[in-house]
C-alpha cells in the first residue's frame, strides 16, 4: 500500500548535499541501471537545465522527481523534458491521543519473529503492484517483487523501529512496519496474504500501531499510499487518518 520512496526510504544517498540531484546506490543495484532523484520538489527553467546537465554528466539512465501537487510549472516542465508521471503520492495523517494508549491488544496481533522472513517475503512478493516501480515498464517485475520483499527483510533487521504482524492459525499472514522520528509515527509498509484479505487483520494492525506509536510519545501517524489505490484511501479514512499532503512522481529515461 505504500511508496518505499517516501522520508523513510530504504535508498542509500550519495554524492555532493548542494548537488541538484542524488546518485541512489539501493535503487541502482537492484535495478542494474543508474538511478538518481531530483533534490528538490519544485523546479524552475535554470533549475531543470541544471538537472539534466548534472544527469548527463554522471551518465544517469532514470531519474525520479517528486513534485509537489500545486506546483504548475514544474509539472508543465517536467513533462516539457521528457518526464512521465507515474504516480500521485497522497500523505494522511491522523492525531494521537491519550485514548489511542488505551486501544487493546488483539490477540492475533504481535510482534514479528526472525523465523518469519520466508513468509513476510512471499507476502511482499504479491502485496504492492499498485505501486510506480510496476507502473512504469522500464522497470522488470520480478525486481519489483525483489523490492519489497527486500524491505521487508530490512524493516525485520532494524530499518524499522518495529514489525507487527497479524497470524492465522499460528502462521504470519499479514505485517505493519513501524516507524518513529520525532513525535511523528509513520507506517512504513503494510500488506496482507491476498487469501486472507477483507478479514480485519488490516484493521487490527494499524489499531496496534496507532497503540505503538502513543506509547512511544508520538503526537501524530501518517502513512504514504497510490493515487490509483482507492481501496487503500478508503481503508485510512475509516481508521480516522485524513488527506493531509498530494505530490506527483516522474520518471525520466535517459537511455530512449
Amino acid at each position: 500500500m505504500v511508496d518505499p520512496a517516501s522520508r523513510l526510504d530504504l535508498q542509500n544517498f550519495s554524492g555532493p548535499r548542494d548537488a541538484p540531484c542524488k546518485y541512489l546506490d539501493w535503487d541502482s543495484h537492484l535495478f542494474e541501471r543508474r538511478i538518481a532523484r531530483v533534490n528538490a520538489n519544485r523546479l524552475d527553467q535554470p533549475a531543470m537545465q541544471q538537472v539534466l546537465a548534472w544527469c548527463q554528466a554522471n551518465r544517469i539512465d532514470c531519474l525520479y522527481f517528486l513534485a509537489n501537487a500545486e506546483e504548475e510549472e514544474s509539472a508543465n516542465l517536467a513533462q516539457q523534458n521528457g518526464f512521465f508521471q507515474t504516480d500521485v503520492r497522497l500523505t494522511f495523517a491522523r492525531p494521537l491521543s491519550e485514548a489511542d494508549l488505551a486501544i487493546p491488544p488483539v490477540p492475533n496481533v504481535r510482534m514479528a519473529r526472525e523465523d518469519e522472513i520466508g513468509l513476510l517475503r512471499a507476502v511482499a512478493r504479491r502485496g504492492h503492484s499498485d505501486t510506480r516501480f510496476y507502473y512504469d515498464p522500464h522497470f522488470d517485475r520480478a525486481k519489483c517483487d525483489l523490492l519489497y520483499e527486500t524491505w521487508i527483510e530490512n524493516s525485520l533487521h532494524g530499518f524499522a523501529q518495529a514489525v507487527l504482524v497479524a497470524e492465522s492459525n499460528g502462521q504470519a499472514i499479514a505485517y505493519l512496519t513501524c516507524h518513529l522520528q520525532g513525535d511523528e509515527s509513520q507506517i512504513g509498509l503494510i500488506g496482507v496474504s491476498e487469501h486472507q484479505q477483507g478479514a480485519g487483520h488490516g484493521r487490527n494492525m494499524v489499531q496496534q500501531f496507532l497503540a505503538w506509536s502513543a506509547v512511544h510519545g508520538a503526537g501524530r501517524a501518517t502513512v504514504v499510499t497510490q493515487g490509483r489505490n482507492f481501496r487503500a484511501q478508503a481503508f485510512y479514512v475509516r481508521n480516522g487518518f485524513n488527506l493531509a499532503s498530494s505530490q506527483l512522481w516522474y520518471h525520466r529515461w535517459f537511455s530512449e
